[in-house]
C-alpha cells in the first residue's frame, strides 16, 4: 500500500478527540507529505512589511527545500521570489537579510532589478535573451503589516483572509512600527507538537509561571469558541468594541484562521513581570483606551500572534524535518519608540524569552516520549485542550481534502 492511501485510512480511521498515531510526528516520509501537502501550497506567514521599510530592503526564509527572498522594489511594492539564480541555482541573497539597489548573485554576478527581472548577465552570447530568465516570482501578499506568500503555482484565494483578519489588526498600523528584537529558536519535535502545545494553557500553571503573571490559564484564554459566554470576556469585547476595536471571537469556516481580543489577568496591560507596559509609547496612536488585552490571530500552519496596546509579538513556525521546527519570535514597537528611554530590551522580551525556552523543552520532551515504541494515542482534556482538538481536526480534514481532493468538513470547531 502506497504511502498516501495508508495516511488517508489512518486520517479516516482517527479516534476523534485523541492524538495523532506516531509516524506523524517522526517519520520523514510522513513529513515530506506535510511538506508537499501544505506547506507548498498554501499562504504562509513570513515576516513583517516592517522588516523591508525602504527600497531594497529584503529578508530570507527557507520553506522546506525552497529558499525564498522577500524584496521591496523601488515602487514600494513588496514582492518574494525563488531565491535561486537563474543561471545555475546559487542563492542570489545569501544572508538573512540586507540592503542592495540590485540583487546580484555572487557566483557569476547575475544581477536581478528589485522586480525580480534580470538586467545583466556577463558574456552570455548576442542570441542570449534576459527577459526569459528573471527570477521566479512566488505569490505575496501584505495584509495590514503582515506579509504571506504560497510557493504553489496556482495559489488560494487570499481574500478571505484579508477579509478576517485586516479589520482587527489595521487599528494596531504595524505596516509602520519597527522591529525592536527578533530571535529564532530550534525545536526538536515536529511542527504539529508545536502548535499542539501553543493551543492550549493546560500546561501553563506548572510550566509557565512568568506567563501565567499576566496571561489566564482559562482554557478560553486560547481563543476558542464559547469565549464569549465567560461574562468577563463578553464585558472585555463590549468595551474595546465600543472603542472601535473589533474584538468578538472569529474563525474561518475551515478553521484554519480566527482572531479574538482576549482579556489579560486582572489589571495587567503587558506581557511583564510587574503587568505594566513594557514601552511607553503606545504602538498605535489609533487605539484609544488602555487595558485591551491581547489580540490574538492564528493561521495554520505559520503564525500566532499577541498585539497588545505597548506592543506585538509574531510567531513565526517553519519545518525543518520531521522532528525539527524553527520558531522565529519577533517583538515591534512603536516606530518612534527608543529603546533605553521608552524600553527596556530585557523587559519586554524576558516573559517571551522564557516561555519560548520551557516551551522548546516540553515540546522536545514530548517528541522524545512519542519515540518510544510504547507510545500510542492519547486523549486529549475535553475541558482544558479544546484549541488542539480543533487544529488536529484541521489537520486531520485539510490532509484528507487535499490527499483525496474531496470536501470533507469539520466535524468539530473549538
Amino acid at each position: 500500500m502506497d504511502l498516501q492511501a495508508t495516511v488517508l485510512r489512518q486520517l479516516k480511521n482517527r479516534r476523534e478527540g485523541f492524538s495523532l498515531e506516531q509516524p506523524f510526528y517522526i517519520d520523514q516520509d510522513y513529513f515530506k507529505l506535510d511538506m508537499e501537502t501544505i506547506w507548498y501550497r498554501d499562504w504562509l506567514f513570513v515576516g513583517h512589511d516592517c522588516e523591508i521599510p525602504r527600497a531594497g530592503n529584503y529578508f530570507t526564509a527557507q520553506i522546506g527545500d525552497y529558499p525564498v527572498v522577500m524584496v521591496r522594489g523601488k515602487d514600494q511594492v513588496i514582492r518574494a521570489f525563488h531565491n535561486t539564480c537563474r543561471h545555475r541555482g546559487h542563492r542570489v541573497c545569501t544572508q538573512a537579510r540586507g540592503a542592495s539597489a540590485k540583487l546580484v548573485c555572487p557566483y557569476h554576478q547575475w544581477t536581478y532589478d528589485l522586480d525580480g527581472s534580470l538586467v545583466f548577465a556577463r558574456q552570455m552570447g548576442e542570441t542570449f535573451d534576459k527577459s526569459e530568465f528573471g527570477l521566479k516570482t512566488v505569490h505575496c501578499e501584505s495584509v495590514a503589516g503582515y506579509i504571506f506568500i504560497c510557493l504553489a503555482n496556482e495559489a488560494p484565494d487570499f481574500a478571505p483572509v484579508r477579509a478576517s483578519i485586516e479589520p482587527y489588526m489595521k487599528p494596531h498600523r504595524l505596516w509602520e512600527a519597527k522591529v525592536a528584537h527578533q530571535n529564532t529558536i530550534i525545536e526538536k519535535g515536529n511542527w504539529k507538537l508545536v502548535w499542539e502545545n501553543n493551543r492550549e494553557c493546560y500546561h501553563c500553571a506548572a510550566n509557565h509561571p512568568e506567563l501565567c503573571r499576566t496571561y489566564p490559564e482559562a482554557p478560553t484564554a486560547t481563543g476558542v469558541q464559547g469565549a464569549g459566554d465567560d461574562p468577563f470576556i463578553a464585558e472585555h469585547w463590549a468595551r474595546c468594541e465600543a472603542a472601535g476595536l473589533p474584538s468578538e471571537f472569529k474563525m474561518d469556516p475551515t478553521g484554519q484562521f480566527r482572531t479574538a481580543r482576549m482579556p489579560l489577568i486582572q489589571d495587567a496591560e503587558s506581557y511583564t513581570m510587574s503587568g505594566k507596559p513594557a514601552v511607553r509609547k503606545p504602538l498605535s496612536s489609533e487605539v484609544p483606551i488602555s487595558h485591551i488585552g491581547t489580540m490574538l490571530l492564528f493561521h495554520y500552519p505559520t503564525t500566532w500572534n499577541h498585539i497588545l496596546g505597548d506592543h506585538a509579538i509574531s510567531f513565526r513556525v517553519l519545518p525543518i524535518s520531521a522532528e525539527e521546527t524553527a520558531v522565529t519570535t519577533t517583538w515591534l514597537v512603536n516606530k518612534d519608540a527608543v529603546e533605553g528611554v521608552d524600553y527596556d530590551l530585557e523587559e519586554l522580551t524576558h516573559v517571551w524569552n522564557m516561555t519560548n525556552d520551557q516551551d522548546r523543552s516540553i515540546v522536545e520532551e514530548n517528541a522524545f516520549g512519542i519515540r518510544s515504541p510504547a507510545y500510542e494515542p492519547g486523549p486529549y482534556s475535553v475541558g482544558h485542550e479544546g484549541g488542539v482538538m480543533q487544529f488536529v481536526e484541521w489537520y486531520t480534514t485539510f490532509m484528507i481534502n487535499r490527499l483525496q481532493g474531496d470536501k470533507a468538513r469539520l466535524t468539530a470547531v473549538a
